[in-house]
């Protein structure tokens, strides 16, 4: 009988699992769109939606809970100044990561999705997810001819 085992064991012993999950919710509110396998992505919006929920609490007890899940106060500060305060975020009673399905993995066809907070898009979070050391070598050419004109 399977009585008390929610969740997906995604093939790991439970503490490799727990690290796994909270590495995947720090990257998501760093980079704010990340890309795993579909079981990942289902499995961390649970706790993806926690952390929000947490921030918009915003008591202290609500903000320890949170550093002793993520570890980091920098990531904290941004849930709970950043994320938890947005619109898109702000009004919903849940439901604010969102995951859409990208297709099968060239190497071993997995089935990939995209995970992001709601509100989020590839051209806002470009500044995140690449540093300005990488982002100026994909300059297009319309770009360098439009400012010799």
């Amino acid at each position: 009988m399977r009585h008390k085992k929610k969740g997906r064991s995604l093939s790991r012993e439970s503490s490799h699992r727990k690290a796994l999950l909270m590495n995947l919710v720090k990257s998501l509110v760093k980079y704010e769109m990340i890309q795993t396998t579909d079981a990942k992505a289902k499995e961390l919006r649970r706790f993806s939606d926690r952390m929000i929920t947490l921030g918009k609490r915003g008591d202290l007890h609500a903000r320890r809970q949170a550093i002793a899940k993520l570890g980091d106060h920098d990531l904290v500060a941004k849930v709970f100044d950043d994320l938890a305060k947005r619109e898109e975020i702000a009004g919903r009673n849940g439901g604010y990561t969102r995951i859409i399905k990208l297709g099968n993995r060239q190497g071993d066809n997995a089935p990939l999705s995209r995970v992001s907070w709601v509100g989020a898009t590839l051209e806002s979070t470009e500044e995140l997810r690449y540093p300005a050391h990488i982002r100026e070598q994909f300059i297009t050419e319309e770009e360098v001819v439009g400012e010799e004109e």
